[in-house]
Order: structure tokens, then C-alpha cells, then sequence
């Protein structure tokens, strides 16, 4: 009678001990990345022949940096026809990623090769190179120093006279290595990543390396494969300063969107 009693009394408890356990761990693998939501408010015509790696604007020109050995490329892009206005190529022992400009000086990475060739931003007359020790994928920068991906979940930050590298920071999604960083843009504080064969942009703190929030892009690629099923992944974030508007495209999409969301 005992015994029977006992577990009378011990079955409910057990039942809410699991019950509450379950709450607990529910609760622990709830996200602390918030989600975006965006709307497109413009498109406009891309060259389909584009491998996207880099895109940027530098005093109100949208200039677009492109991948593949003998079809790499750095042009100045008219927005409203998609038609390069200038552009150089890049010597065919080259696979040309991420582009950025500071301080009128524009850097572009390329991929195995190691190489950063830097011109001027006007013109893009070639100045001079780096090597560097990592693969190259993105780009950008905060103002100061130039901020560079490799694939991984690391940035790298160095030095714009010497590409010297400064310090590594490992960036995280709940405590899990965000992978695939890709092409980068810097806005208003924040990094802003490409994540390779995701249709997600990440927003990044800087200062701790931790995703914050990100946008889901998964209906825009839908469109774009409706449209272009050839088209690949999602690639290239360009912020407008002097419009305050946010663009965004893929490699060999036919078209850019200016999109609109809480950055």
C-alpha cells in the first residue's frame, strides 16, 4: 500500500519534471536572430554574362567586380540599362572576387591566386597589388580598415597601405559558426554578408562577430530562377550613401533590386 502510495505521489511529479525540461530546452535552442523583412521597390536590368563577386557604388556610380578565369572583370555600370560604361579585364591567370573603395581607392580580391590588385577609383588605373596568405571571396570596409572573407566564418581586417593583416574576428550564429561568408558591405555599423549557396545576407555586429538579424531572400531568387533558371547564387550587396538605398543581385541574374528593410 506503501509503495503504491509512493507512486501515486512520484508519477505526477516525474511527469512535470519532463514536462518543464522540455520547456527548458525549447526555450534554449530559441534563435536570437531576429528576422528581416523586405520589400522590393525597383529592379533593373543585369548582364546575365556576370558572375557577380563585388558590388559597390562610389559617388553615386554602381561599379560591379566578376569571376571566372578569362571572364573576370571590373566595370562602371549604368543602373538604368544594366550596360557596362567602362570596364578592364582581368589577365586570364585570374578569378576576380569582392570589390570595395576607400578613400577613392578601390581593392579587388582574387580567388586562389592570393592576389589584391588596388587602382584608382576614377579610372580604374592599376597602382599596385598584395599578396595575401587566405583565398579571397568578400570585401569591404568600415571606414578605416578593409574587411575580408575567405569562405569561412572568419573576417579579416587589414591594413589599407600595406594589407597587413590587423586581427581575425569569427563571427556566429547562436554560438554555431556562420560558414560561407561571401560578399560583404558595410552599413551604418553593421556588416552585411552573403552567405554562399544560402539565400540569406547576414547582419553582422562587428564587435562581437555575432549575427543580429538577417534577411531571407528565398522568394527573390525564386523569381529570378523563374525568369533565368541558369542563374546561380545569390551574390552582391551595394550600398547608395547618397540615395540611402540598399541593392542587391546574384551571379548571371538578370536583373538588380533595390530593396527596401530596417538596416
Amino acid at each position: 500500500m506503501r509503495i503504491f502510495f509512493f507512486l501515486l505521489l512520484t508519477i505526477p511529479f516525474l511527469f512535470t519534471r519532463c514536462t518543464d525540461n522540455d520547456a527548458d530546452n525549447n526555450e534554449n535552442t530559441k534563435s536570437n536572430v531576429a528576422a528581416l523583412s523586405y520589400a522590393i521597390t525597383a529592379s533593373y536590368p543585369h548582364d546575365t554574362s556576370s558572375f557577380t563577386q563585388g558590388l559597390v557604388f562610389y559617388k553615386g556610380q554602381l561599379l560591379e567586380g566578376t569571376g571566372n578565369k578569362g571572364k573576370s572583370k571590373l566595370a562602371k555600370i549604368d543602373l538604368k540599362t544594366g550596360k557596362a560604361i567602362t570596364e578592364i579585364k582581368l589577365d586570364s591567370l585570374y578569378f576576380g572576387e569582392g570589390i570595395t573603395v576607400l578613400n577613392d581607392t578601390l581593392y579587388q580580391l582574387t580567388w586562389e591566386e592570393k592576389v589584391v590588385f588596388v587602382y584608382s577609383a576614377k579610372d580604374f588605373k592599376k597602382i599596385r597589388q598584395f599578396s595575401i596568405n587566405t583565398v579571397g571571396w568578400g570585401i569591404t570596409h568600415d571606414g578605416k580598415n578593409l574587411i575580408v572573407t575567405d569562405g569561412s566564418n572568419n573576417l579579416y581586417y587589414y591594413e589599407p597601405s600595406s594589407f597587413r593583416l590587423l586581427r581575425t574576428q569569427r563571427v556566429t550564429e547562436d554560438g554555431s559558426p556562420a560558414m560561407n561568408l561571401n560578399e560583404l558591405e558595410y552599413i551604418n555599423g553593421f556588416i552585411y554578408a552573403n552567405q554562399w549557396q544560402y539565400n540569406y545576407i547576414l547582419k553582422i555586429d562587428p564587435a562581437s562577430g555575432h549575427v543580429v538579424a538577417k534577411l531571407d531572400l528565398t522568394d527573390l531568387n525564386k523569381r529570378v530562377k523563374s525568369k533565368a533558371p541558369n542563374s546561380d547564387w545569390l551574390n552582391g550587396i551595394a550600398y547608395n550613401p547618397e540615395t540611402k538605398k540598399v541593392f542587391v543581385t546574384g551571379k548571371y541574374w538578370p536583373e538588380i533590386f533595390e530593396i527596401d528593410f530596417p538596416y
